[in-house]
């Protein structure tokens, strides 16, 4: 029976929605079109009537994960818009790396990309210089704007390289998984405020003016939830248990 334009699209997006969430949790060399069809609902057919190959399908995914990902980096708090201290909490955060499977697609499979085609390589470069113009549009006013990019790039890369050095060592040194955590944020957040971006709009439009609000303090001044969290005897345990899970 000949599908139709829009069972083909309907069955196309659900290839990529299911692709997207396995090779986040499972990378992408550990999942195949098998389990992928089926996570979809559909067969080894309808796959390759929509993608010549599993690389071809890895491209489109990554792309749709990655959107997935900028959208929640920016994604309002509270009402009000995201700074750039709540992107890094966000980022840097236990759920961010405990939840591979619905997280930034780019700390979930930066490791792997490199041995992928070009294709992938390319999505991923896509994602990753969209989220580095949004650091560089988010941090304050400065005459060397080359200065920026070199901030905004080492900034994306550390989040990167944070959170999957994180989830690296999660299960056989809890304590380690945090800490790294902790001191990727610092840091990092030391690095946005030498740049003037204490608090700007994490997303903001070019040339939009914002006042400072009492939700822009600096980030090195910020006590986060897993500061407080450690720093309390009664829930010592508690990283231990989450990240082991």
């Amino acid at each position: 029976m000949k599908v139709t334009k829009e069972k083909a699209a309907e069955n196309r997006a659900a290839l990529v929605q299911a692709a997207a969430h396995l090779f986040r949790e499972h990378g992408i060399d550990g999942v195949g079109v098998a389990e992928i069809s089926k996570q979809a609902g559909l067969t080894h057919g309808a796959l390759y009537a929509q993608f010549p190959s599993k690389e071809a399908l890895a491209a489109e995914a990554f792309s749709f994960a990655a959107k997935q990902g900028f959208e929640q980096i920016t994604a309002d708090r509270d009402g009000r818009p995201a700074t750039l201290t709540d992107c890094l909490e966000w980022y840097l955060s236990v759920d961010h790396r405990d939840n591979l499977a619905t997280g930034c697609a780019m700390a979930a499979s930066a490791s792997e990309v490199g041995r992928q085609d070009k294709a992938v390589s390319e999505r991923f470069t896509e994602g990753f210089e969209q989220v580095v113009g949004l650091i560089e549009r988010g941090l304050g006013a400065t005459p060397v704007k080359a200065e920026h990019r070199q901030r905004a790039l080492a900034m994306m890369a550390a989040m990167i390289g944070g959170a999957a050095a994180s989830r690296a060592v999660a299960k056989a040194d809890p304590k380690l998984s945090n800490q790294i955590l902790l001191a990727v944020r610092r840091i990092v957040g030391e690095v946005e405020e030498g740049c003037g971006g204490r608090g700007s709009v994490c997303g903001a439009r070019a040339g939009s003016q914002r006042t400072r609000s009492p939700h822009d303090r600096p980030f090195r001044k910020r006590r986060t939830s897993l500061q407080r969290r450690e720093s309390n005897p009664k829930d010592r345990g508690y990283h231990e248990q989450h990240a082991a899970r």
